[in-house]
């Protein structure tokens, strides 16, 4: 029998909305009129201060986990320097950007979203990526996602929706995965996540490393230069080995065969050498320009495509270093959006509004104390005085009375302590009143926020036949997972605003019929697609940074394997030997190898492409060895490509690896290299029934 746990109290009445609905209330049992909206001065002035709904609401979720983050609990990250390639002193004047050729300590956190600190490296998840600048105005966070939207437009639904991914609350599980009743449900009340869920649906989410995926400031932003002109910016990180995912399947497996799997990637490329690095791109516009687009800037669901607003790119970031302790570093770091510095500033976003108060608030939960910029990874790398004092694990040794300000201690001889700047200080932009901020106290938004489908079917318009196919199937994996049935018919009817023909996949997908469309609470418009929003479009022919594993045996040809190590290294990848064993294997001319790693517990899709180089006793041997057979079949099945030696024919055979362009003899090496440096999406219907 089910019952109301909650104590009562004393001549308590039970306020209701209906029969089985009770009113919302605050934790001080005040009845909340609207939990859509944080109060605003205007539809599109900043949200106020004063919303105390709000600012309880996360407050709470803040400090709902000790110490672990709440979300992107899962990260790794490293040391590093940004280099900016142009002075942007007629857009800025933050010191960082002033000087080209200048080197900009940072320090970069990725990270995936739902999951706790224990779980794996490669689900189907947002990434978070954060880069902490050590200007000498101060430390400013760029703190991001690898996709340039999100899936709420006000933060005061950051909560619900953070609730509804996580772990079900009864239950404690699932771990790290969207594919449950709650998250779903969430998002079929929620069309303004429609944009977002097509992004999370794609490739997008289950990145083959680190080192290839985007990063986007996700917020429309400012920049103030030195006459107090204001430039509206959108940042983005560019990889340098451009963008590359894995596929579902072996997104999968990689969560088997290496819990770690990002984490070692990162880790063991800078040790090599091999240091990421990212471009930082721009795009930069005026008012005028941000009122001519069908669309509001300051929607975090909307981005701007490239194609309308052209990426300027203004820089570069490379991580050279990784961190020397793991809890010192990685998990003490504390990002905080309000961490701006001069020359920077917000807009009236009320997602980021949100932020600024929830990440400095989260960090003295996390970090137990207010002086947690004086952990060495917080610490500004400039001159820092204030007046604030005190505080559990104070650090520093303050001197002298002054605690305060204004004082006039100078005048007796003593030490008055710092004074604010008015020409060098931060200074918030004097927006346009009349445009932005003026305007009764409304928990509102704007009219151009309600188009909530435009630009989830310009994505999805945008992507390759392939990259549809995969957003369908995946949609049709996750709802699969969800157990309410009333769920799965309401996202597809949201789903017929973004596309007729994505709805119809996943109904039949699922075995549903296909239900009424959803009403739209604005048109629907058509927009240009921008294949700019596309990996598969924008995918790089290399195999610099990526890995082969060579499978060997005893008897393998030494010639044709130091062969194919050099090619591999001279087209900027790295290898690993894999065998049966790990030590003496010996080689067709006497001398013997050590593997990197055992056949078992090396599967294929720790790898970009795969060779065999076998003898004949040895091909004959592993096509009756489950863990090649399998090797073979996933490196196929992931679109991989396989070079092989004649005798390996067997072995090809055995796990039904059909001829196709990435399947090549290793008779010649560079042809191998050359099919290495990509995927092969064009076998993928020969493999897998997609939706």
């Amino acid at each position: 029998m089910k019952h109301d746990s909650t104590p009562p109290t004393g001549g308590e009445t039970h306020q209701t909305t209906n029969a089985s609905h009770p009113v919302l209330t605050t934790n001080q049992g005040i009845p909340v009129a609207d939990n859509q909206n944080s109060l605003k001065a205007g539809a599109r002035g900043p949200v106020l201060l004063e919303d105390f709904i709000l600012r309880e609401k996360i407050f709470h979720f803040d400090h709902e986990r000790i110490p672990e983050r709440i979300v992107h609990a899962r990260g790794s990250a490293a040391h590093g320097y940004f280099e900016l390639y142009e002075s942007l002193a007629d857009i800025t004047k933050a010191d960082l950007f002033q000087r080209a050729g200048e080197k900009t300590p940072v320090f970069a956190r990725f990270s995936t979203v739902a999951g706790g600190a224990g779980s794996v490296d490669t689900p189907r998840d947002v990434r978070g990526f954060a880069v902490k600048f050590y200007t000498q105005q101060g430390n400013w966070d760029l703190v991001g996602n690898n996709i340039p939207v999100f899936f709420i437009q006000d933060a005061i639904k950051f909560p619900d929706l953070i609730h509804a991914v996580k772990m079900e609350a009864d239950r404690g599980y699932p771990q790290a995965g969207s594919a449950h009743d709650t998250f779903w449900d969430f998002v079929s009340l929620m069309p303004e996540s429609a944009h977002m869920i097509m992004w999370a649906m794609s490739d997008r989410t289950i990145p083959r490393s680190l080192r290839m995926m985007e990063g986007f400031g996700v917020h429309t932003f400012c920049m103030v230069n030195s006459e107090g002109k204001n430039t509206f910016v959108k940042f983005h990180w560019k990889p340098k080995l451009g963008l590359q995912s894995t596929v579902w399947d072996e997104a999968l497996k990689l969560q088997a065969a290496d819990n770690d799997y990002h984490r070692r990637d990162l880790f063991e490329a800078i040790n090599q050498g091999n240091y990421p690095e990212w471009e930082l791109g721009l795009q930069l516009f005026d008012q005028a320009t941000a009122d001519s687009l069908p669309y509001d800037v300051l929607d975090a669901t909307k981005l701007i495509p490239e194609e309308v607003v052209p990426i300027r790119i203004i820089g570069r970031m490379v991580l050279d270093r990784n961190p020397d302790n793991f809890f010192a570093e990685t998990e003490q770091v504390a990002f905080c959006p309000s961490n701006m510095v001069p020359g920077m500033d917000f807009t009236n976003d009320p997602l980021l509004q949100g932020r600024l108060f929830s990440y400095l608030d989260t960090q003295k939960s996390r970090l137990g104390t207010t002086n947690f910029h004086q952990i060495p990874i917080n610490a500004p790398r400039c001159p820092m005085h204030n007046m604030q004092r005190d505080g559990m694990m104070q650090m520093s040794v303050p001197q002298g009375r002054a605690n305060y300000e204004p004082n006039s201690l100078h005048q007796a001889g003593e030490a008055g302590g710092p004074r604010e700047c008015p020409v060098t200080g931060f200074s918030s932009f004097q927006g346009r009143p009349d445009h932005d901020e003026q305007g009764d106290k409304l928990r509102i938004r704007p009219e151009a926020f309600a188009d909530h489908y435009s630009q989830a079917r310009m994505f999805y318009q945008s992507q390759t036949p392939n990259e549809q196919a995969h957003i369908a199937s995946a949609i049709v994996f996750e709802l699969s997972k969800v157990e309410l049935s009333h769920v799965p018919p309401k996202v597809i009817a949201n789903f017929r605003n973004i596309s007729e023909e994505l709805a119809a996949r996943v109904a039949k997908g699922l075995g549903l019929p296909l239900p009424e469309k959803s009403p739209a609470a604005a048109p629907v418009q058509e927009l240009d697609a921008s294949p700019a929003l596309s990996i598969q479009q924008n995918m790089k022919s290399t195999l610099d940074g990526r890995s082969v594993g060579i499978l060997i045996t005893d008897g393998s040809d030494a010639t044709l394997l130091k062969a194919t190590q050099e090619a591999i290294e001279a087209a900027g990848g790295t290898f690993k030997l894999i065998a049966e064993r790990i030590h003496n294997i010996a080689l067709s001319d006497g001398s013997t190898v050590k593997a990197d790693g055992k056949l078992d517990g090396t599967p294929s899709q720790l790898f970009d492409a795969v060779a065999l180089i076998l003898s004949a006793e040895g091909s004959t041997r592993l096509a009756k060895e489950g863990a090649a057979v399998q090797f073979v079949m996933d490196a196929f099945g992931h679109l991989k490509a396989i070079g092989y030696t004649d005798a390996a024919q067997v072995l090809l055979d055995k796990a039904h690896v059909e001829a196709d362009a990435g399947v090549v003899a290793l008779s010649r090496t560079d042809a191998f290299t050359k099919a290495a440096s990509r995927r092969y999406y064009d076998r993928e219907p020969n493999v897998r029934n997609l939706a």
